[in-house]
């Protein structure tokens, strides 16, 4: 194992999970939460700090700003307290807690939105009020995933690589679409590969990354309320929609075998699994990438009140749900005194 002395320097980039015995399709599954960030924004997130560190952009009295529904907004947490900037992250009501707190544990100030932009959404209001703060005080330094070409050129360089030195046959990979970084990256990657791969987007059902009608997403990750400028459309062989409840199904299902992902990785499973339905697999070699771990998205995606709230109590049966052996009844408890040690580790009495 490597020894390091900043926490941005460790990612594991060579874990994948086999997803055949659990949806009895052939589909590798490239974990990406393995880092102190626990997602893979850890890519993008330090690619474009140390850019701008490179091109004078951040000075000692910067002030890092970022519009993030979470898993960004961790990992510039992580690299702002590493390297002694300040950071305030501007995110909107349906960030995680856990997410929330994580932020602050690091030292970084959370502004949370809420109210949405009637044209934008939540990004649209984000956004506003980052571009406001600039304005008034040009200590703020706002890197802007969402336009910023080091956010697509971090899995040019890394994540696509990586995929080709475990996998040079490939022949699709599954990419969620959120600011469409890492699709993009991957995209243009593989554009340039000697062999052809195919490439299927995977967005929420609700977003209009790839055109449609807005409408409400509750899991943060995937997904936008306005078309993401970093896109090009020419780079996608396909786009899948998912619908959330599609995503909770597939987050749970996963959990049941121990595997405890988080909303995006969910989206692009269920949307993967649906494409390799539909399509003829035989031999052929599929990737999907996994952006985030499921820790986060205990007290929304893996709670009962919560799901129950915004889907309705039939969105899982019985044997879908994560809550394991004792979802029938309580935890069996000891009432009074512990229980004697049985016989042979007994003292002898003298």
């Amino acid at each position: 194992m490597p020894v390091i002395s900043v926490p941005y320097a460790f990612n594991e980039s060579q874990l994948y999970v086999d997803l055949e015995p659990i949806f009895g399709h052939s589909l590798f599954l490239k974990c990406e939460g393995f880092n102190f960030a626990g997602s893979i924004k850890l890519k993008a997130a330090t690619e474009m700090v140390e850019t701008a560190e490179r091109d004078g952009g951040l000075k000692p009295d910067s002030i890092l700003v970022e519009s993030s529904s979470g898993n960004l907004g961790v990992a510039l947490s992580m690299i702002a307290a590493s390297k002694g900037y300040r950071f305030l992250c501007v995110t909107d009501s349906r960030c995680n807690l856990s997410t929330r707190l994580l932020m602050e544990a690091l030292g970084s100030r959370v502004h949370t939105i809420a109210n949405s932009d009637a044209k934008s959404g939540f990004l649209g209001a984000r956004i506003d009020y980052v571009r406001a703060l600039c304005d008034s005080d040009d200590r703020y330094v706002w890197l802007s995933q969402y336009t910023n070409p080091n956010n697509w050129k971090a899995h040019y360089r890394k994540t696509a690589p990586e995929i080709v030195q475990r996998f040079p046959h490939l022949d699709v990979l599954f990419v969620g679409a959120g600011t469409t970084g890492t699709l993009m990256g991957c995209a243009r990657y593989f554009r340039q590969w000697p062999r052809p791969v195919r490439i299927v987007a995977v967005d929420s059902v609700g977003s209009v990354t790839f055109g449609g009608t807005p409408g409400r997403r509750m899991i943060p990750g995937l997904g936008m309320s306005m078309p993401p400028p970093l896109l090009d459309e020419s780079y996608v062989d396909e786009v899948i929609r998912v619908e959330e409840t599609d995503t909770i199904r597939t987050c749970h299902r996963l959990a049941k075998r121990g595997f405890l992902f988080g909303g995006s990785t969910g989206t692009v499973v269920s949307g993967a699994m649906r494409w390799l339905h539909d399509h003829d697999t035989r031999e052929l070699t599929a990737v999907a990438i996994a952006p985030d771990l499921g820790e986060r998205y205990l007290d929304t995606v893996y709670q009962s009140n919560w799901l129950h709230d915004l889907y309705g109590e039939d969105l899982l049966d019985s044997d879908e749900t994560a809550d394991g052996p004792w979802a029938a009844g309580p935890v069996p408890t000891f009432q009074g005194n512990l229980p004697p040690d049985p016989p042979a580790n007994r003292r002898r009495r003298r």
